[in-house]
């Protein structure tokens, strides 16, 4: 969410954004939320004078009572009284409009960097840079399920009777290859200097609202019924959230968090083949990472975030790029993404493993995530990237480490994690 002092001063630019993001429905939002605003600040004002004037009748009806003057106190006191009635009144249209205002503001898209492409949706993404030599060996390589089932790794069947689709049971040492990169993943953040956390699963809708828009809430989030509570999509919403409603001393920034969770995500739409098996399902698990930082250092902390997104898929020998997110596939909050990649050898291409974002102070306005500085107070900046979530790194790491008799390779740095084992047979 933009500074409405932000919009207020300077409405041509917020539209030129909107415009850039190929939202042109939004335009009459701007105009909108200035006329309201307007309407606000000048209700505000009749309600501060009222209030001030009322209690000023209320200190003079004790002295007319002190000096015997009872006619005038009464009508002094009938003053206080309508003034009240005034008062409710104005009172209830602030209320009334600082709602409609909020509603406007949230729909309204956050400013870009410039550095951002301009582009309708991900097929206007711009690759940056690639890492290690992508591959294709000289033998067919199964489609990942086939490929786990010859394992006796997942039971996506048994799965289906238990829960539907879109979910799976993970068995024997896939299970294991799961478990070991989640935690080669928090170890190799710790040793970056993130501090750990497991952050709770479920948040309350006052957090869901300040750390998305309504459209990815609806389409994403799993409401628990009949309570004021969501299942998470992703531990950043919850790690984000931990500092609602916080002032964070300047010289304790930055703080920087890696979690682990499970996310629970509806995944509305039909999907193709590629997206069948573990790559797009409603459960699975994810080491996260995210920054709470002074707005000066957040382009920075953003490099950082992806790079080492990178360099831990680089350390398990998997080649990867990075891809510019164009204006059009950027989420309303965002200001700045990049997507991380994997080299699929099967599938001759890339396809995404992680995405990181930085949101400005959008999601520090809306949750009033203040930062105490030497010349005042300021909204943070808030950050986040995906370290790993194992089930769409399993494609790629069985798909890049598979051997011509279907045996799966385990790094060097990856067998600590698997007791030793070096291959899986």
């Amino acid at each position: 969410m933009i500074d409405i002092k932000f919009l207020r001063e300077n409405p041509d630019v917020v539209k030129e954004n909107i415009k850039k993001k190929f939202q042109d429905s939004k335009l009459p939002l701007v105009d909108e939320v200035i006329e309201l605003d307007a309407k606000l600040r000048k209700a505000k004002t009749e309600a501060d004078g009222i209030r001030a004037d009322r209690n000023k009748y209320s200190k003079l009806i004790g002295g007319l009572m002190a000096q015997g003057k009872k006619e005038e106190a009464e009508e002094m006191k009938r003053k206080v009284t309508e003034s009240s009635e005034k008062l409710a009144e104005l009172e209830k249209e602030e209320a009334e409009l600082e709602e409609k205002v909020t509603k406007i503001m949230m729909a309204i898209p956050n400013i870009i960097d410039p550095s951002v492409p301009i582009g309708r949706d991900d097929s206007e993404n711009v690759e940056v840079k690639r890492y290690g030599e992508p591959f294709v060996p000289d033998f067919e390589i199964p489609y990942h399920t086939d490929i786990m089932e010859k394992h006796c790794g997942i039971d996506l069947d048994a799965a289906r009777k238990v829960a539907g689709n879109g979910f799976y049971y993970l068995m024997g040492d896939i299970a294991r290859l799961h478990s070991a990169v989640i935690t080669y993943a928090r170890d190799f953040m710790i040793n970056r200097g993130f501090t750990y956390c497991i952050p709770p699963f479920m948040i309350r809708s006052n957090v869901v609202a300040g750390v998305m828009s309504f459209a990815e809430m609806e389409s994403m989030m799993y409401k628990i019924e009949g309570e004021d509570l969501f299942l998470i999509g992703t531990s950043e919403h919850s790690m984000i959230g931990k500092y609602i409603d916080t002032i964070i001393p300047e010289e304790s920034l930055p703080h920087t968090l890696t979690s682990y969770s499970p996310c629970f995500r509806k995944e509305k739409g039909a999907h193709g083949i590629e997206e069948r098996g573990v790559y797009r399902i409603h459960q699975f698990e994810k080491q996260e990472m995210i920054v709470i930082c002074k707005p000066e250092d957040s382009m920075m902390w953003f490099d950082k975030l992806w790079q080492n997104t990178v360099d831990l898929f680089r350390s398990l020998d998997i080649p990867v790029r990075t891809l510019e997110c164009c204006s059009g596939d950027l989420a309303d909050l965002k200001v700045k993404s990049i997507d991380v990649e994997a080299w699929s050898p099967r599938q001759k291409k890339y396809f995404e493993v992680g995405s990181c974002s930085n949101l400005g102070d959008a999601q520090a306005r809306r949750l009033k995530i203040r930062v105490a500085g030497k010349d005042g107070k300021y909204f943070a900046h808030t950050l986040n990237n995906t370290v790993v979530a194992p089930p769409r790194m399993l494609i790629a790491f069985i798909e890049n480490n598979l051997n011509p008799d279907l045996s799966i390779r385990i790094p060097e740095v990856l067998r600590p994690y698997m007791g030793g084992l070096e291959v899986i047979k």
